[in-house]
C-alpha cells in the first residue's frame, strides 16, 4: 500500500480518532492492530488522509518483546553482505510457515537484529540473530560453555589414529583446540559437539587429517536446535528454549 504525500500520521490520526495517548496509538500500529482501507499497516509514521482507519478486535497497546529469531542459512548464501544479512534474509516471506512458536510476525521485530556466533562464509546452518540483550550478552559470555552440534560431510578416508585426533582438537596448524565429541553419522558424514566454537574449526580440524570437507552445518546451540526449518527460511525461538 503507498501511502499519501502531505498526508497526516497515522499514529495522530489514530490517538485522535479513539481517542488515546499518542503513545497507545504507536503500540496499536506496531502491534499490528490497526488497519487502513482494510490492510494492516504496522508503520506509526505511515501517511494518510481520508482512508478507513480501523482497530482490530482484541486490540491492546503493549509494549513488543524482545524477539530472537533461528535462521537456517542455506549453502548458496552470499557471504558479502555481512552485517547486512538480517536486513536481507529476514522478511515476512522467509517466515517458516510451521513455526511451533505461535506468535504472530510483526516487522517491529525485524529492528535492530544483531548476529550471534556468526558462520564462516562456506558454512551453514543455525544462525542466531536477536534484539534480545539477554541472549546476545549469554552468547558471547558463554559461548566457551555453550555445546554446538553440527554435521560435516567429508571425503577421504579416517582411522582410529584419526579419530582420535579429532576429538583431541588439533588443526593444520598444530594449534590444540577444546577437546570435543566426535562420531561418524554416516559413511561420508561426520558429528561433532564442542564448546567455543570458531567459524572454519571443523574444516581446519579435518583437513589436519586428510580429510576433505564438503559442507558444514551447525544443528545446535546449547539446548536450541534448528529443528525442521528448512534453509532459507527462519522460526521464532521458543518461550521454553533456552541457550
Amino acid at each position: 500500500m503507498n501511502e499519501t504525500v502531505g498526508g497526516e500520521r497515522l499514529s495522530k490520526r489514530l490517538a485522535r480518532e479513539l481517542p488515546c495517548s499518542r503513545r497507545e496509538a504507536e503500540l496499536y500500529i506496531a502491534g499490528g492492530w490497526v488497519s487502513v482501507d482494510g490492510r494492516v499497516v504496522e508503520e506509526p509514521q505511515f501517511k494518510v488522509v481520508d482512508q478507513a482507519i480501523t482497530l482490530l478486535p482484541g486490540a491492546i497497546p503493549r509494549e513488543i518483546p524482545p524477539a530472537t529469531l533461528l535462521y537456517h542459512r542455506p549453502a548458496d548464501m552470499d557471504a558479502s553482505e555481512g552485517e547486512d544479512l538480517a536486513r536481507c534474509v529476514i522478511r515476512k516471506a522467509t517466515h517458516w510457515s510451521e513455526d511451533p512458536a505461535g506468535k504472530g510476525v510483526l516487522k517491529a521485530h525485524f529492528r535492530g537484529l544483531v548476529t550471534c556466533l556468526p558462520l564462516g562464509p562456506a558454512e551453514t546452518g543455525l544462525l542466531v540473530f536477536t534484539q534480545d540483550r539477554g541472549v546476545i550478552r549469554r552468547l558471547e559470555e558463554k559461548r566457551s560453555r555453550l555445546e554446538e552440534e553440527w554435521l560435516v560431510d567429508v571425503t577421504g578416508s579416517l582411522d582410529e589414529h584419526g579419530l582420535a585426533a579429532l576429538r583431541e582438537g588439533s588443526t593444520l596448524t598444530g594449534q590444540r583446540l577444546t577437546a570435543c565429541k566426535v562420531s561418524w553419522q554416516s559413511e561420508n558424514r561426520l558429528r561433532f559437539a564442542a564448546k567455543g566454537v570458531t567459524p572454519g574449526q571443523f574444516e581446519s580440524m579435518c583437513r589436519a587429517v586428510g580429510l576433505g570437507v564438503v559442507a558444514s552445518r551447525r544443528l545446535r546451540i546449547g539446548g536450541v536446535s534448528l529443528g525442521a526449518v528448512p534453509a532459507g527460511r527462519w522460526r521464532y525461538l521458543r518461550r521454553d528454549e533456552r541457550f
